[in-house]
């Protein structure tokens, strides 16, 4: 039975995209079977994973709309044992389209049903807004991780993504969990990257991850090749760093 991550946060840049690419890649190097699925009308997940997103046909806008099943949208990506269900810029459009449509927020979750069990996990990319896609990953998804960059603004915004996971597991499921938080981008030479560390890790303890992401130019070099950081360096502090994650969360799931 797989477990569904989704890996969320309504502000832009905090590094969701980068995590939810090379923890699916971490994993699956790590011999897990791995499907990321791209809930971002920007499908930077896709393009990161070798897929030429203006070549897509059957993407997760398909599968939201249930014109396609998850499985006709499923295709191999360059990363050993992890699968794509792809994103394309139409993705945009979904949020207007389900609007009126009954039970809007459990599109994902009921497509995914279907192919649960045939992934030890599935990652789900969200984009950057509390919109009608990232409540559709929520919905569907069994935890979430939170990114949180180690920046002056860092635990702005913070409070609204918590209230919204509270109004999830309130309304749609009951049994989403804070998978954890995830400190990223961090510079060990800055005074202010260990005060949001330390600020984290005050308030939030157990709910922090051990492995926190350091601020590395090989996992923002890695993208424009199309790869994970695994295939692009993998001896890299990036790969390092993920390959960490990726064994933090198994131990977890245990």
């Amino acid at each position: 039975m797989g477990k569904i991550i989704a890996i969320a946060n309504q502000k832009g840049g905090v590094g969701k995209t980068t995590t939810s690419v090379n923890l699916a890649a971490s994993l699956g190097v790590l011999e897990k079977n791995v499907l990321l699925i791209d809930v971002d009308p920007q499908a930077n997940a896709s393009s990161g994973l070798g897929i030429d997103v203006d070549a897509v046909e059957v993407g997760s806008y398909q599968v939201l709309e249930h014109t396609k099943t998850a499985k006709d949208a499923i295709v191999s990506s360059n990363a050993p044992n992890v699968d794509i269900i792809p994103a394309h810029i139409d993705l945009v459009a979904i949020e207007i389209e389900l609007v009126d449509k009954d039970e809007r927020e459990y599109m994902l979750k009921k497509a995914v049903a279907e192919i649960k069990d045939d992934y030890d996990f599935i990652i789900l990319d969200c984009a950057p807004s509390l919109g009608l896609l990232t409540l559709n990953a929520l919905t569907a998804a069994d935890s979430v991780i939170i990114p949180i960059q180690c920046e002056y603004f860092a635990l702005e915004g913070l409070g609204k993504l918590l209230n919204t996971v509270k109004s999830v597991q309130k309304i749609h499921n009951e049994a989403l969990d804070i998978e954890g938080m995830l400190l990223t981008m961090f510079d060990s030479r800055l005074r202010l990257s260990n005060q949001v560390v330390e600020e984290v890790q005050k308030h939030f303890s157990d709910m922090v991850f051990d492995t926190i992401i350091q601020r590395n130019v090989r996992l923002g070099e890695a993208p424009s090749y199309g790869e994970s950081i695994i295939n692009y360096d993998v001896s890299s502090k990036g790969a390092v760093n993920y390959l960490n994650l990726a064994k933090e969360i198994i131990k977890k799931n245990l």
